[in-house]
């Protein structure tokens, strides 16, 4: 086989940056957050002028729509607000900025592309295709976000970049989801000593932010670990979007929840094909700090994506990567529990996954450390084709098939 390397270089860039909240803590009026509303609460409205202006003139030219953001970190800080008093918008945005800060998404690294055909192939030859690369970016304190780059290949395998954005745009969490009752009951019932009785304080449906409304003495009477575990699914199966106006090269998947607070790393994008429907579905390896868990992330149009968590024995490790549609019925998994065998797993359900077995274990010299797959399964007519990767000697990486 002739392997030719493309002369195109992807690369880091500190100076590629985002713009996000700056977390004090809990905004309460005794803390530094309650502190810091009161005194810019309290500024002229002159002065409140000048400064957003000296804010905007210095930051403006690396980011999109400033007022959107300082308004939207505003909200994190609004209840410390005194009631009676109305504050202008220039007002509203300048608090916000207090509550804003600029992170460089790929400061450290920029690597493990996995790679789609895009939703979208108008106005192009027959010859060509066009995708869409997701791209792992490692950022200051090492915590790694989500990119995405476009494309378009030929048949001769030229490959050619769209432009890239100057600006890096956050997705918007959509804080309107719901949770079902009845689903959450079933996806506690295999956890050992889950108090259900906790489910009698909710509703059929319910938001994140109307669980958190429900008064503290109404919890007192059940178990506060079964609390702190519902908190915790909650947390990590969430929404994110973009506007439509923001391009597919601007678009930055940062993490939301507290179980991916340290990365989302090695995002694998597949598309999934049943009934003549496809679904963008990416596994990546949540990380926070001291615990890795695999997690999927889905989408139709790269533009709202549902990150949600996976369950079950099986739900191990790291390097899950889906296959792009079922077989027999079932969804298919490859894995790697035990950090160095490759493993497939099968499931009627794409969240649940209870049993796996080996089907490649280290055996060459070149992979004899630990094995994985290098992306989901590609389906060939001789049948299903594995890139693999084995890690031999000084942790050396060698590209394999099967």
């Amino acid at each position: 086989m002739e392997i030719k390397r493309s002369d195109i270089k992807i690369k880091a860039d500190p100076k590629r940056v985002i713009a996000k909240y700056l977390d004090f803590g809990p905004p309460l009026e005794d803390n530094r957050v309650g502190r810091l509303v009161r005194d810019v609460v309290s500024l002229e409205e002159d002065s409140v002028e000048r400064l957003l202006s000296e804010v905007k003139s210095e930051f403006g030219n690396r980011h999109r729509h400033m007022d959107s953001i300082f308004l939207e970190h505003f909200q994190h800080v609004e209840s410390l607000v005194p009631q009676m008093v109305s504050l202008s918008k220039n007002h509203q945005q300048l608090t916000g900025a207090y509550f804003s800060m600029e992170y460089s998404i790929r400061s450290a690294a920029l690597f493990n592309p996995s790679i789609v055909a895009h939703p979208d192939q108008s106005g192009l030859s027959k010859d060509q295709k066009r995708f869409i690369m997701s791209l792992r970016a490692v950022g200051e304190g090492h915590i790694s976000s989500i990119e995405f780059i476009s494309g378009i290949v030929d048949s001769d395998g030229k490959i050619s970049l769209e432009e890239e954005s100057k600006f890096a745009t956050l997705a918007h969490q959509d804080h309107s989801k719901t949770f079902q009752k009845d689903k959450l009951i079933k996806r506690t019932a295999i956890i050992p000593d889950f108090d259900r009785n906790i489910f009698d304080q909710l509703g059929p449906s319910f938001t994140k932010k109307q669980f958190e409304s429900v008064p503290e003495q109404q919890w007192q009477d059940y178990d506060s670990h079964s609390q702190k575990i519902l908190e915790n699914i909650m947390d990590s199966n969430y929404d994110v979007l973009f506007h439509q106006e923001i391009p597919l090269n601007e678009r930055v998947i940062f993490p939301k929840a507290k179980q991916e607070s340290k990365g989302m790393e090695d995002v694998r994008f597949v598309e999934f094909s049943e009934n003549g429907s496809s679904t963008y579905i990416g596994t990546y390896t949540a990380y926070d700090g001291h615990r890795i868990s695999p997690q999927l992330i889905i989408t139709k149009d790269f533009l709202r994506f549902k990150i949600r968590t996976m369950y079950g024995e099986a739900v191990q490790d790291k390097g899950f990567a889906l296959f792009p549609e079922k077989i027999n019925g079932q969804f298919v998994m490859l894995g790697r529990q035990g950090g160095e065998n490759i493993t497939i797993m099968f499931s009627d359900n794409l969240f649940q996954w209870e049993t796996f077995e080996n089907i490649m274990i280290p055996g060459e010299n070149w992979g004899l450390t630990q094995l994985g797959n290098s992306g989901s399964p590609i389906k060939t007519e001789q049948g299903w084709l594995v890139l693999t990767h084995g890690v031999g000697p000084f942790r050396k990486y060698v590209i394999s098939a099967i």
